[in-house]
């Protein structure tokens, strides 16, 4: 267990989801931190590169020990300072819970996220719609179930869990998309149809205080549009 008075530096960009996952464990542990905000729009700096060679975010110094891949991250925060984020692994219980959550989450990024990411190549509305069936196929089969417990957190938990610090940033960004227009209305239609589960277990996430504490939706979605304008023009 690592002490409270840690000190804990946290290199980030507020509109990557990545590095979002570290805030939202941080904010859910209420642990003080020092915030170090990296400009992803241009080169790193040598200094940065220093502290993670890979020049992406978040990075996490821990009494100076550096610390990077925002799963990494996040799970060392959740094994460090012991929370109900997610039991030890000698508990009772605990590695199965833990294996749950690893499943939970292999599948929302594997099956379901990984297929939204191909909408920002579709040419035409015929193969969005084609990449939505596709995405929200997978969502049914691999990811629903997992949710049928959810009360309204993963597990049965009424607290948000390692499963949500892991997914939180990206279900918000789902909703804030869709409502945005930047993905195809049949997403969500078919979602709520057909996936009440994650449904509602997204609508839950999506409001909690430490998954919205840095959120600034305006900014996100007007990054993201520029960005898949980028993508589109290079295709082109």
């Amino acid at each position: 267990m690592a002490s409270q008075d840690a000190k804990l530096i946290l290199y980030t960009n507020h509109r990557c989801p990545w590095a979002h996952r570290a805030h939202i464990a941080l904010e859910e542990l209420k642990l003080p931190f020092e915030e170090v905000i990296i400009d992803l729009d241009t080169p790193r700096t040598p200094e940065y590169l220093k502290i993670n060679p890979r020049g992406l975010v978040p990075a996490l110094s821990y009494n100076g020990e550096i610390i990077i891949e925002s799963g990494i991250v996040a799970a060392f925060l959740a094994d460090a300072f012991p929370s109900h984020l997610v039991p030890a692994s000698d508990a009772p219980g605990g590695a199965l819970r833990r294996a749950r959550i690893a499943l939970f989450v292999d599948a929302y990024f594997s099956k379901f996220q990984g297929s939204l990411f191909k909408l920002s190549a579709a040419k035409t509305d015929a193969e969005a719609s084609t990449v939505v069936d596709t995405a929200v196929a997978n969502l049914v089969k691999e990811v629903e179930p997992l949710l049928a417990d959810a009360k309204p957190y993963f597990g049965g938990s009424d607290k948000l869990t390692l499963a949500e610090v892991l997914s939180g940033s990206f279900v918000l960004r789902l909703l804030s998309s869709a409502k945005a227009g930047i993905y195809p209305p049949s997403l969500i239609n078919q979602i709520q149809e057909k996936a009440p589960n994650f449904y509602k277990w997204a609508q839950a996430v999506s409001v909690h205080p430490s998954v919205t504490s840095i959120y600034d939706e305006e900014d996100v979605i007007a990054h993201t549009k520029k960005r898949i304008e980028k993508l589109k023009a290079a295709a082109a």
